[in-house]
C-alpha cells in the first residue's frame, strides 16, 4: 500500500524510474517496464499536419495549473482506468507541494484538453491526457513540448508507447538508458510553472 502522505518516498520512486498505477481491483502499486517511451524535445518532435490550422489560428490558449482538478477528473474518466481515487489523492498532494501539474488548452472559458504530469528537475513525467474539444489534447502536446524546451527540460517521459504518441515522434529506449537519462534530468534545476 502506498501512503498518500509520504511524498518524499513517492518522489524518490519516480526519480528512480518507477510509476504508480492501480490494477483492476483499484490496488495501487509501483511499476516499471523494460522499455520507456519518450517524447523528443529536439528536432525529432513532429505533429500531424492537421493540427497546423489550430496552431496557426491560435484556436486554443495554453494555461498551467488553472484547472488541475478538472484535468485529473478528465484523465480518470474512462471505462477502465488505472487512476484510482487513492492515486488522485496522491496527485492532489503532489500538486499542493508543487510537483504535479496540469498543462491545459482552453477555448474561451471552456477547458478543451490537458496533460497531467509530474515535474522533477528537468524531467516531466507525463501521467495521462484527455480532451473535451477535438484537438484539445493534441495541441496541448505541441505547446507543452515548446514550454518544456523554453524551461530547459531534457526529458519528457510518456511511459508507454501507443499509435497516438507515435504521431508526435515518440520513441522507445531501454530501461537502462532511460534511468541514465532520468538521473541526469532530475539533477537539473528547471521550473515547470514559472512565477
Amino acid at each position: 500500500m502506498i501512503s498518500r502522505f509520504n511524498l518524499p518516498a513517492i518522489l524518490e520512486g519516480y526519480s528512480q524510474g518507477y510509476f504508480l498505477m492501480a490494477d483492476e481491483q483499484q490496488h495501487l502499486g509501483w511499476y516499471s517496464s523494460r522499455q520507456r517511451t519518450l517524447i523528443p524535445l529536439d528536432g525529432r518532435f513532429r505533429y500531424p499536419k492537421s493540427l497546423r490550422r489550430s496552431l496557426n489560428q491560435q484556436i486554443f490558449t495554453p494555461k498551467i495549473n488553472q484547472a488541475f482538478e478538472a484535468v485529473c477528473a478528465g484523465c480518470a474518466n474512462r471505462d477502465v482506468t488505472w487512476i484510482s481515487p487513492e492515486l488522485l489523492d496522491i496527485y492532489r498532494a503532489l500538486h499542493r507541494a508543487g510537483w504535479a501539474h496540469s498543462f491545459e488548452t482552453w477555448q474561451g472559458d471552456q477547458l478543451a484538453g490537458g496533460i497531467l504530469g509530474i515535474a522533477i528537475g528537468g524531467a516531466f513525467i507525463g501521467e495521462s491526457m484527455f480532451f473535451q474539444i477535438p484537438n484539445g489534447s493534441k495541441v496541448a502536446m505541441v505547446l507543452l513540448v515548446e514550454h518544456l524546451r523554453r524551461q530547459g527540460f531534457i526529458l519528457f517521459d510518456a511511459q508507454l508507447q501507443n499509435p497516438h504518441l507515435e504521431r508526435f515522434g515518440s520513441y522507445v529506449i531501454d530501461n537502462q538508458d532511460y534511468r541514465r537519462l532520468l538521473a541526469q534530468a532530475v539533477r537539473l534545476r528547471c521550473q515547470f510553472a514559472p512565477d
